[in-house]
């Protein structure tokens, strides 16, 4: 299931990750930061390989969002509707 949150930078280049999505994972864990455009993608080092291709498109379709919403070009709608929308990518 797909979960969104915010969090912010801190002053040192620390970005909290909300207890909700941080299930599942465990201290110590590693993971892979990839930076594309002005998205950062993390990936458990465990399950890299799995759905990168995936993952990039999906970077690169939030950063062109973005841009348009920069624009003041998009469409409001609810959450559910949203994430119901994205699963189409």
């Amino acid at each position: 299931m797909t979960s969104i949150d915010v969090t912010k930078l801190s002053s040192k280049g620390q970005i909290v990750i909300p207890k909700e999505m941080r299930e599942g994972f465990k201290e110590g864990e590693k993971f892979v930061i990839i930076k594309a455009g002005k998205q950062l993608i993390l990936k458990s080092v465990e399950y890299f390989e799995e759905n990168l291709e995936e993952d990039l498109e999906f970077a690169k379709k939030t950063e062109e969002a973005w841009k348009k919403y920069d624009k003041g070009e998009f469409v409001e709608m609810e959450f559910d509707e949203f994430i119901e929308d994205m699963k189409k990518w």
